[in-house]
């Protein structure tokens, strides 16, 4: 395991980038004064964050071994500390192809508990698990490849076939992303679960989020669809 974490927080700084699950911010309130973070509440979150990560992410490898096959398996979990970074959580590849798993300050600092922080490392690892970055570039291709085949057809010049192009690709990547999102919820579920700890009190989370409705195309589906995937996957457990 290696994880990199700011200096701030009493280790050191590690990047990561492309998202894959982002977890929006809550929305601002102009009126509201800005809240003032203690450095003893810094530590302290910094200590809970790490202790997370120490127990959950062998649980997470795990089961990436068990259900997969020729798959790298050895998590990096970093924090992003990009000034003004909103709260979020992310899942891409390193160039080698390792899972990196990355986390803004704002994040950390806005969950509420152990367990949501738990839950929602659990559903990134279960994006690697699942293969949702291969398959979503899968989609692209394929929407890419549809879009320009019918601009042709209609008699599109290469600027008109360029711009389906890039029009398909954004179609396809979105196609499934509901469906990937609800996916990760019910394998972070079982591996926050098998970790120790309350998946049902860490999709609290999603109680403090805007909600995405359920907008087409959009790339995640409703926070009571989450919330109840999660509720059926624990039950079950």
């Amino acid at each position: 395991m290696m994880m990199r974490i700011l200096a701030a927080l009493g280790l050191s700084v590690g990047l990561a980038a492309c998202e894959v699950a982002p977890v929006a911010a809550p929305a601002p309130v102009p009126t509201a004064a800005p809240a003032t973070v203690s450095p003893a509440s810094t530590r302290a979150r910094a200590r809970t964050f790490v202790q997370v990560v120490n127990r959950l992410e062998p649980v997470a490898e795990q089961e990436c071994r068990a259900r997969t096959k020729n798959l790298n398996c050895d998590f990096n979990i970093v924090v992003d500390d990009r000034p003004g970074m909103p709260a979020n959580a992310f899942q891409t590849l390193d160039r080698q192809g390792r899972p990196i798993i990355g986390f803004t300050l704002a994040l950390i600092a806005d969950a509420r508990n152990e367990d949501e922080l738990a839950f929602v490392l659990g559903h990134e690892a279960a994006h690697h698990i699942a293969g949702h970055i291969g398959r979503q570039q899968q989609n692209a291709v394929a929407g890419a490849v549809i879009f320009a085949g019918l601009a042709t057809l209609s008699g599109g010049d290469a600027n008109a076939v360029r711009s389906a192009q890039e029009l398909g690709a954004q179609v396809g990547a979105r196609s499934y992303s509901k469906e990937f999102e609800l996916e990760a919820d019910a394998l972070g579920t079982v591996i926050t679960k098998r970790a120790g700890y309350n998946p049902l009190r860490g999709a609290e989370f999603f109680t403090r989020i805007p909600d995405p409705g359920d907008k087409f195309l959009g790339t995640h589906p409703p926070n009571a669809a989450r919330v109840e995937i999660v509720r059926k996957t624990a039950a079950g457990l």
